[in-house]
């Protein structure tokens, strides 16, 4: 194996750009940025050093928002109604996961983000010390939450509520600074708003983030209006799940009054705009809303069965366009915001950080290629990275300063394939066995 993948101690990225300017990064031991510029190369005695010419540096990317494991689901089922595709087709394949299962899809989407660019992620999902595992391995960051479905069934909430412990426990005894517990209330439409409240005071005693779905369709809204009297965010808020450790996901069909309680509130709402497009949401997320609000908005893919990729990079795009399309404004989330809620914000979000390129800052480094035909030519190095880039611009990527791709190779790439892959196939065969 190339030693830069296993060698310890500290970095030098020499000569790569930042904001138009050539500089050296110095990385210490203790994967933390010691010095940007003309010191680097004084700062350490470097271990390991990497070319950064022909490169643009930028932080390392946060996905908010992810079901990671289902990369199994990737394409088996497209372009049908909402309840349709549930119904007929992931919830059917969901009951015959096994841990197994989660632990090849879930190390399949960390390759897939490292390899575009992202070095943490925030997932709910079943079964998730297996991607604990996973995550561990690959070297990635991430947040975790048990995703808590109680459908008002108070003995299901009970089963709910173990799970749940059950996961913080098992992520606190790992004593990995890179993985974390979240509490994952799914929605108000399949968590009893006594579910909702535990979920609170339990993350609350734990000191613990929320990661849950807010408003994604209209007819959660209506439903929620008709059932409760009040709005999703409102309901939400009587629960006590709305934080400044939480991070609520799509916010699609907020009104204004909503946006400011989550601004209020100091919740992290992640736009996931490629899903909300293919399923037909029929609304944007209120971007300038939230932002006027002060609401921390950062950025998330979801899932592989309705993105169908974790890019980032790609993700960064399409919630520029559209913004600015259903907004009917070509100056809303301009591409230095758009890259923001993928660094800063997201970091922000998950509490890793500044998610900047700062001294003392962690170092979660990305290097771009500015040879790629999409940064051809460089006049703005934002706008390439948002409107021509995709993940395939990516040749390094560094979590705390541990080299997780360098020059796009990612160790044992071609073994988590042919894993997963077969996973998948395995788990289908299963699921058709029993219809």
């Amino acid at each position: 194996m190339n030693e830069i993948f296993t060698a310890q101690g500290s970095v030098l990225i020499a000569g790569a750009t930042i904001n138009g300017s050539t500089v050296d990064i110095a990385i210490d031991e203790t994967g933390t940025i010691a010095a940007i510029g003309e010191d680097a190369r004084r700062a350490i005695d470097a271990d390991i050093v990497i070319d950064g010419s022909d490169r643009l540096a930028v932080p390392g990317l946060v996905n908010t928002h992810t079901h990671a494991a289902m990369t199994l689901l990737r394409g088996y089922g497209d372009d049908m109604l909402l309840q349709d595709w549930l119904s007929q087709k992931i919830w059917p394949l969901e009951a015959h996961l096994t841990g197994d299962d989660v632990y090849a899809g879930t190390k399949l989407a960390c390759l897939e983000m490292i390899k575009s660019g992202t070095v943490a992620f925030n997932d709910m999902y079943f079964f998730m010390d297996r991607a604990a595992a996973a995550v561990d391995e690959m070297g990635m960051r991430a947040t975790l939450a048990y995703g808590f479905i109680d459908l008002n069934i108070p003995e299901k909430r009970e089963a709910e509520i173990k799970a749940t412990e059950a996961l913080v426990a098992h992520v606190k005894s790992l004593n990995n600074p890179r993985i974390k517990a979240a509490v994952g209330p799914h929605s108000i439409y399949t968590v009893s708003p006594e579910g909702l409240t535990w979920c609170a005071e339990y993350a609350e005693e734990q000191g613990i983030g929320i990661h849950v779905h807010l408003s994604e369709t209209e007819k959660e809204v209506t439903d929620c209006v008709a059932q409760f009297g009040k709005r999703p965010a409102y309901l939400l808020d009587e629960c006590g799940c709305l934080t400044p450790r939480t991070v609520a996901a799509h916010c699609c069909w907020l009104d204004e009054a909503e946006c400011r309680l989550l601004g209020e509130r100091g919740v992290s709402a992640s736009h996931n705009p490629a899903s909300n497009m293919k399923l037909a949401v029929n609304r944007a997320m209120p971007y300038g809303w939230l932002k006027e609000a002060g609401a921390n908005v950062s950025l998330g893919t979801d899932g592989c069965a309705s993105n169908n990729n974790l890019d980032l990079l790609e993700e960064m795009k399409f919630a520029a366009l559209l913004q600015k399309f259903a907004w009917n404004s070509p100056t809303l989330l301009p591409a230095g915001e758009a890259i923001a809620m993928a660094t800063a914000a997201g970091a922000r979000a998950l509490g890793t950080g500044p998610g900047t390129l700062t001294v003392g800052a962690l170092a979660d480094i990305v290097l771009l290629d500015t040879r790629a035909v999409c940064n051809t030519p460089l006049f703005h190095a934002d706008s390439n990275t948002v409107y021509a880039c995709n993940g395939d611009a990516v040749m390094t990527v560094l979590c705390g300063g541990r080299v997780l791709m360098h020059e796009r190779e990612v160790p044992g790439e071609e073994e988590i394939v042919r894993e997963a892959a077969a996973a998948a196939q395995a788990l289908v065969g299963r699921a058709e066995e029993a219809a």
